[in-house]
């Protein structure tokens, strides 16, 4: 699909919203609905996503939708899909709906967790997007358990005493893949088709499917509203957020930079949230080491597929 293709499918997430300049989230909810041809029911959880587009009495949706709280987007929608199923084996709902659930990493990578868990161990049929901008940007950029280690958020803060976040990020994507649900995958906005490829992977299988989608923020990662896409790709460039999936407990990569992968020090110096860190090299290191390690072992699990 070309661009003039995709610009000429049908919107189901419209402008109006109030979403910050240069936000990821608007993109990579176009995206995954513009990639569903069947009809679709959405939740989100509150955070960015929500309370920018739903202001009363507006809404960007252009499908049904549902509010919930912070941490139960995955329970909503799961007990939507079952009353679905309930319906349909009655006779009295013959269409094909989709269910898709939005979050953002605080509303899944922490509060929102367990009721995601559940959600994936009960095999309800649905698709969960996160779109993770590495920290609760929502109530003012306070650091999250999908933070960056050396990154700095007003609740990691810089000084003397601390240099940004002090733990390495959680592996979220992995946690999902041990649920031995059928479908899980790494995407960012930048590369749209595989993102778009992998949204209609996930809604054509039967069972849980989730896609963890980096969502660079400019306000809390401190870079230009109008480099969103090139932040997102340097991330892939980096290999501190590889595209790859897992498809019935096979590992595949997705893209590979082979020799051409860029240092992380590129990524750091793309964003004022490391600005602390720019001169550091005995912290950029450490984090360049913890990148290839994870690079070096995903490499190891796509081979043995």
């Amino acid at each position: 699909m070309n661009l003039k293709q995709l610009a000429s499918k049908e919107e189901r997430f419209v402008s109006g919203h109030r979403l910050c300049p240069g936000c990821a989230a608007p993109i990579i909810v176009r995206l995954t609905l513009k990639a569903i041809k069947q009809a679709v029911v959405v939740a989100t959880a509150t955070g960015c996503l929500e309370v920018s587009s739903t202001i009363f009495p507006y809404t960007s949706w252009r499908v049904p939708w549902i509010h919930n709280a912070f941490e139960n987007a995955a329970a909503t929608i799961s007990g939507v899909e079952a009353c679905y199923r309930a319906l349909k084996r009655q006779g009295k709902i013959r269409k094909e709906i989709k269910f898709v659930a939005f979050g953002g990493d605080g509303g899944t990578y922490d509060i929102g967790l367990q009721s995601l868990s559940g959600a994936l161990e009960r095999g309800h049929d649905f698709l969960y997007v996160c779109y993770d901008n590495e920290a609760y940007m929502n109530t003012g950029i306070q650091r999250s358990s999908a933070t960056p280690m050396g990154a700095w958020t007003n609740t990691s803060q810089v000084g003397s005493a601390q240099l940004g976040k002090k733990e390495h990020m959680k592996d979220l994507t992995s946690i999902v893949a041990a649920h031995n649900i059928p479908y899980v995958a790494q995407a960012t906005p930048a590369n749209y088709l595989d993102l778009m490829r992998k949204v209609e992977k996930g809604v054509s299988i039967k069972g849980p499917a989730f896609i963890n989608v980096l969502s660079p923020c400019p306000r809390g990662w401190r870079f230009p509203h109008n480099k969103t896409i090139k932040i997102a790709q340097l991330a892939v460039d980096t290999c501190f957020w590889p595209l790859y999936e897992v498809e019935n407990g096979v590992y595949k990569i997705n893209f590979d930079p082979g020799k051409n992968k860029k240092p992380i020090r590129e990524w750091i110096l793309s964003q004022g949230r490391y600005k602390h860190l720019w001169k550091n090299r005995g912290f950029i290191r450490e984090i360049q080491e913890f990148v290839d390690r994870r690079w070096e072992r995903l490499k190891q699990l796509s081979s043995m597929g």
